[in-house]
């Protein structure tokens, strides 16, 4: 998907290095060094002995560093009623969203109005680097054998993969469960749509005529147009990667 938003991230500049100094007869001892980076060479200069303050500010990036990690993914309450799977320590986590009407974008050349349109009950699964996403034909909650359906959009793969392109999702190392799912949705449907990806056809018929008729129509996604994939929710919880 194309970018809508210049996304830029901060820059850091390296100052200090550390050098750990081990005996060769006894790993278990040894001690450390600290350098400075001079600013224009980017060479290791000033080699002295940690010092009391320099440790201190190590041991202060390391403990937010450790409490980043243990919020990632935290809740905030009771476990969401759409949440299908979730995988803490692999970063993952799986859900589902009931039919609705989401406002969709589309490049000028797919001759599609951008507006809001109709949608299936979908599929999502997601870690910091990646998205897939399915469609199911029932509103209901699924179960581990449902099968899933290839989602009705321009940008995926006959993976279910979801190319997004140059788009940031902004996933913060400290984002909750909630703030992790609601920012790969809203990221989805504020990108813009483009392509067909690798000539996988996601629907039955012309995709273009579909959203062409569904754009600005409160109806229901049509469920006949969707085509079956060879997934269930039980074999996309073995996904581990985002290649497309």
């Amino acid at each position: 998907m194309n970018n809508i938003t210049a996304n830029y991230g901060k820059s850091y500049l390296p100052t200090q290095g550390l050098l750990v100094y081990r005996q060769a007869s006894n790993s278990h001892h040894g001690h450390v060094q600290a350098f400075d980076v001079d600013p224009v060479s980017g060479h290791p200069i000033n080699f002295h002995p940690l010092t009391e303050q320099e440790s201190r500010q190590l041991a202060k990036i390391l403990t937010v560093e450790k409490e980043k990690k243990k919020g990632f993914l935290r809740l905030n309450g009771l476990l969401p009623e759409n949440v299908l799977y979730l995988d803490v320590d692999q970063g993952r986590v799986m859900w589902y969203t009931p039919p609705q009407q989401r406002n969709l974008y589309f490049i000028e050349s797919l001759t599609i109005p951008n507006g809001m349109a109709p949608l299936p009950p979908l599929v999502w699964l997601a870690s910091k680097n990646y998205l897939f996403l399915f469609a199911l034909l029932s509103a209901e909650k699924p179960t581990i054998d449902t099968p899933l359906y290839y989602a009705p959009f321009f940008n995926t793969n006959k993976q279910g993969g979801v190319c997004m392109g140059t788009v940031s999702v902004g996933i913060r190392q400290s984002s909750t469960l909630n703030e992790f799912m609601a920012a790969w949705e809203e990221s989805f449907f504020n990108s813009y749509f483009s392509h067909l990806f690798d000539e996988h056809q996601p629907v039955q018929g012309n995709i273009i005529q579909l959203w062409q008729r569904l754009i600005d129509q409160h109806t229901d996604f049509p469920l006949d147009v969707l085509v079956t994939s060879p997934f269930t929710l039980k074999q996309l919880t073995g996904y581990t990667d985002g290649n497309n």
